[in-house]
């Protein structure tokens, strides 16, 4: 049993936005493997999919973004996993646009929701997987930024990466993180 968690922020304001990139890479991996009907459950929604011979939950927040903690924990819980079992998947604006980098563990880096998770499960011994948004240009604030929405030229070079993402997440349940931080990292 696996937890895969795509961060964003709900509701229609927030759709398409840099920021729920999380979200779209969870879309793409329930649209891949036939899920089943989004509940909700957690303080988020819920998708059960089958893959790879296993059962994995994919959990998106509804809390917003800086309260995503509140519904991995009780997930977490729920289910008796251990860290080796959580993969979260962000938006990185470190990154170059439709980078990705999985890691096995490590800090918030700037990314609140991540931060949350951290300091509710009081560890940040769990996989991440992070899709670059790229940079904010000159002048713009962070909060700004993220909360844009993709240019056309920039959407096309991000639903290619959202595919990827969801592959390396399918790769995650089925292999490990190794595996994915070799297949997914470089380019």
């Amino acid at each position: 049993m696996k937890l895969v968690v795509g961060l964003g922020n709900p509701g229609k304001k927030y759709q398409s936005t840099r920021h729920n990139v999380g979200f779209d890479v969870l879309a793409a991996v329930a649209k891949q493997h036939s899920g089943g009907p989004v509940r909700g459950k957690f303080q988020g929604d819920v998708v059960d999919i089958h893959c790879a011979g296993g059962r994995a939950v994919l959990l998106g927040p509804t809390t917003y973004m800086n309260r995503s903690g509140q519904s991995v924990r009780a997930a977490f819980d729920f289910y008796k996993l251990e860290l080796t079992d959580l993969l979260v998947v962000c938006d990185d604006f470190n990154l170059d646009l439709g980078r990705l980098r999985f890691r096995m563990k490590g800090s918030a880096g700037g990314q609140k929701g991540l931060a949350d998770i951290i300091q509710k499960l009081g560890s940040d011994q769990f996989s991440r997987l992070r899709v670059g948004i790229g940079s904010p240009p000159q002048g713009w604030e962070v909060a700004d930024y993220v909360l844009s929405r993709f240019q056309d030229e920039d959407r096309e070079i991000m639903d290619v990466a959202i595919q990827r993402a969801a592959q390396g997440v399918t790769d995650w349940i089925a292999k490990d993180i190794q595996h994915c931080m070799n297949q997914y990292n470089g380019s």
